[in-house]
């Protein structure tokens, strides 16, 4: 898996993938045959790139951080917690999360397709449905996150879960040292993507964005 800017997924130059070049026909197909409407395509898309990811799933990993009941309660059923807790007006079904601790990080992968908690995380970078990733998250996760620039201690266990139609995970990192004291809101401008999906781990502190 070639090493690039995981974190932006930016695309440099102007030339665009295969995939991209196949996404692109198959819009105008569809919206030449009056399929999709453009507008309302691009409204949706910007949508789940603004306003929910991964803004969604950083305020639960902050309530998780700050409220050790919320946390539990997440633990035990991801679904329910973030409903009962009144985060958003609409939760969807199967959200399982899973807690990094010193001892075991995890990391989400979808080996069969590319299932992932888009209401949670917004869109799902370009990397996340790639068969090298797929393959290797399974195979040599702790290769893979050195490509994502984490590199955990040999005495962690990397413990890795394969999303499916029926669950999606989201991933609660370890709270940063030197946040003792601060609001949801300020834990929540630390969560990255990738922290919750285990490839990488929340920003330093230290070095706002």
């Amino acid at each position: 898996m070639a090493t690039h800017d995981h974190d932006d997924d930016q695309h440099h130059g102007s030339e665009l993938s295969e995939a991209q070049l196949r996404v692109r026909a198959l819009e105008t197909v569809l919206t030449e045959k009056g399929y999709i409407d453009p507008v309302a395509l691009d409204a949706l898309i910007e949508a789940y790139e603004t306003k929910v990811g991964p803004h969604r799933g950083a305020r639960v990993v902050a309530k998780a951080w700050a409220d050790p009941e919320f946390k539990r309660a997440l633990l035990a059923d991801g679904t329910a917690a973030i409903r009962d807790a009144g985060l958003f007006e609409r939760v969807s079904e199967h959200i399982i999360a899973v807690a990094n601790t010193e001892q075991q990080h995890n990391m989400v992968v979808c080996t069969l397709c590319s299932c992932y908690p888009w209401d949670m995380l917004g869109l799902p970078p370009v990397w996340y449905k790639s068969a090298p990733y797929r393959s290797r998250a399974v195979s040599d996760p702790r290769g893979v996150l050195r490509e994502f620039g984490v590199e955990l201690p040999a005495s962690t266990d990397i413990r890795v879960w394969d999303s499916t139609a029926e669950t999606r995970y989201i991933v609660v990192p370890l709270r940063p040292a030197g946040t003792e004291g601060w609001s949801e809101d300020k834990l929540a401008n630390l969560v990255t993507r990738n922290a919750m999906i285990g490839t990488g781990l929340p920003r330093d502190p230290d070095k706002p964005r």
